[in-house]
């Protein structure tokens, strides 16, 4: 990142985190980052994409690409259990939590496990991806973590088990 994205970054998170629960303008990041509007399009191209960028630059990493599928289901939990704890203030405001669960992870880990004949026998692909995209979302973590009632690594504990609903005994 240039240091003018990274301020435009730290101005947006800032004002999420303070606002009202609306989120805050281009003009508004702009203007609390010392630059111009069309400065944030050209970094970001759009409201939306600053939105995700923000949401982004909390990422701790993705879950790794080999080993035990159950491994890397586990990884992928605690990955982001991490991330969302990191500012959980900021991801309540973010529409969608601006990069929650689900997704290509969901489907990759699904796709791996089915492979390793690894799922539960009746578990569909589908089935599989829901209940990863779940135990990977911002909401998830959220309803058992509370503001730090529970350590993240604990709710990832908490997640991997529900999770474990779907992988063969």
């Amino acid at each position: 990142m240039t240091a003018t994205r990274d301020r435009l970054v730290a101005a947006a998170r800032e004002l999420v985190i303070a606002g009202d629960g609306r989120l805050p303008t281009v003009g508004a990041v702009a203007d609390r980052a010392g630059v111009s509007r069309l400065t944030v399009y050209h970094h970001f191209g759009s409201h939306a994409g600053l939105l995700q960028a923000l949401g982004e630059s909390t990422h701790s990493g993705a879950a790794p690409s080999s080993g035990e599928p159950v491994d890397r289901l586990r990884s992928a939990i605690e990955a982001a259990c991490s991330r969302w704890a990191v500012q959980p203030a900021l991801f309540r405001r973010l529409p969608g939590a601006a990069g929650s669960g689900g997704g290509t992870i969901a489907h990759e880990l699904a796709g791996a496990l089915i492979e390793a004949d690894r799922l539960r026998p009746g578990c569909s692909l589908r089935e599989a991806e829901d209940v990863i995209a779940i135990v990977t979302s911002f909401e998830a973590f959220d309803q058992l973590h509370h503001d730090g009632r529970r350590s993240a690594a604990a709710v990832a504990d908490i997640l991997f088990r529900m999770a474990s609903t779907i992988l063969a005994s």
